[in-house]
């Protein structure tokens, strides 16, 4: 009688093979006595292969012995060879249990918490309101509320944010952020003069409102009134606020450095390697120990980190690569050095002196050689945006 295939296999059964002289007389009475064969086969010397529970296969002796026959297990199948398999490698299975299990633990915790999208809000304040709720490194994941409340319970405790959401991917946390829009401040409304903010000569004025005080090519000193604010004559006058665009050219004295040696680094070939296992945010070195032998080199990481998709787990590993470099002095002729230093001190001037400036004379001064370098003394003529903005201070104010 042949039991179902899943009952079979829950119970256990084997293949057996029967030798003697007319095995066919076996079957006869096991049928009768209700064992569970099937796949009845006839081989060559008179052999005979069935499949047979186990339950059963414990029965047959009598009947061998009634016969003559023997028996032969070719095969065995189902749940009690496995977990006899399992018994007899413990050491093996309790290691992948181990390592499946650490593997569940490892992936059900935070290991990682980042701030995006906040410029005026400090990180420092964000995590520390996240940290309240609960959501900091090593918290276990099923533990923390579900992602709408904490963004939730997060913006009530920032009230410089329009938005906070929280984004859970594997074992990283996202903190996104939108700051609330803070209104511009206005112009500035009361009574004003317009004054110089630096010595300049005066090369354009115009006069938006208010009276003008002085004309083009005349030098003024810093703080002199350029537009006052202050209309009217003597007995009817009154104070606005004054507007215009006033520039000027301004004198600045520069001392340029530019080295007369270039230095650049060539790489020989000759590498090293270290490897590290990396867990979370620590690594354990497992080749490469010692001082390197490179007086002068340059080390190149390669991180890895397993992942499958968009889950990652804290566990990679890391390859440094230490190359061997050395560093090549390369002399530069005196007028391409002089070049470059003047490049760079017209656009370290023109940076600092506004969007607007130009430059309209430069003059060297004093130029030497020394040390390995060339040394130069530049005065420079910059035109530029000289006005500044001067509260009308009235009296009893």
């Amino acid at each position: 009688m042949k039991q179902s295939l899943f009952i079979a296999r829950l119970r256990g059964y084997v293949r057996i093979q029967i030798r003697g002289n007319d095995c066919e007389r076996l079957i006869r009475p096991m049928v009768e006595g209700g064992f569970s064969i099937w796949d009845i086969q006839a081989g060559k010397d008179g052999k005979l292969e069935m499949y047979i529970l186990i339950k059963d296969f414990f029965r047959i002796r009598p009947l061998l012995k009634r016969t003559g026959c023997r028996v032969h297990v070719v095969e065995r199948f189902g749940l009690p060879f496995f977990m006899d398999k399992i018994g007899r490698r413990k050491v093996l299975f309790g290691g992948i249990a181990a390592f499946i299990i650490s593997i569940y633990v490892l992936t059900s915790l935070v290991w990682q918490v980042t701030v995006d999208g906040n410029d005026r809000i400090a990180s420092s304040d964000i995590l520390q309101a996240a940290s309240k709720q609960g959501i900091h490194k090593f918290q276990w994941k099923f533990r923390l509320d579900k992602t709408e409340e904490l963004s939730r319970a997060i913006q009530q405790q920032l009230p410089s944010a329009a938005w906070v959401g929280v984004e859970i991917r594997g074992t990283h946390i996202t903190i996104k952020v939108v700051e609330a829009t803070i209104p511009g401040k206005g112009p500035l409304k009361n009574p004003r003069n317009i004054v110089a903010s630096k010595s300049a000569l005066v090369t354009e004025i115009q006069s938006v409102k208010g009276k003008p005080m002085v004309k083009p090519n005349t030098y003024v000193r810093k703080g002199a009134v350029l537009i006052s604010g202050t209309i009217g004559d003597e007995q009817n006058s009154q104070t606005v606020v004054a507007d215009g665009k006033i520039r000027g050219v301004v004198w600045y004295t520069s001392r340029i450095e530019a080295p007369l040696t270039k230095q650049y680094k060539v790489f020989t070939g000759e590498t090293e390697h270290r490897r590290y296992l990396v867990v979370g945010s620590r690594a354990l070195q497992l080749t490469g120990y010692g001082k390197t032998s490179f007086e002068q080199f340059e080390t190149i990481p390669d991180r890895k980190t397993l992942a499958w998709r968009s889950f990652s787990i804290p566990l990679g590993w890391l390859h440094e690569k230490i190359m061997e470099v050395h560093v090549v002095d390369e002399p530069v002729e005196s007028a391409n050095a002089k070049k470059v230093g003047m490049e760079q001190a017209r656009a370290k001037l023109l940076g600092a002196a506004g969007e607007d400036a130009r430059i309209v004379g430069e003059k060297i001064l004093h130029e030497k050689t020394e040390n390995g370098k060339i040394y130069i003394d530049v005065h420079f003529e910059v035109e530029e945006n000289i006005a500044e903005e001067q509260p009308i201070v009235t009296q009893g104010e």
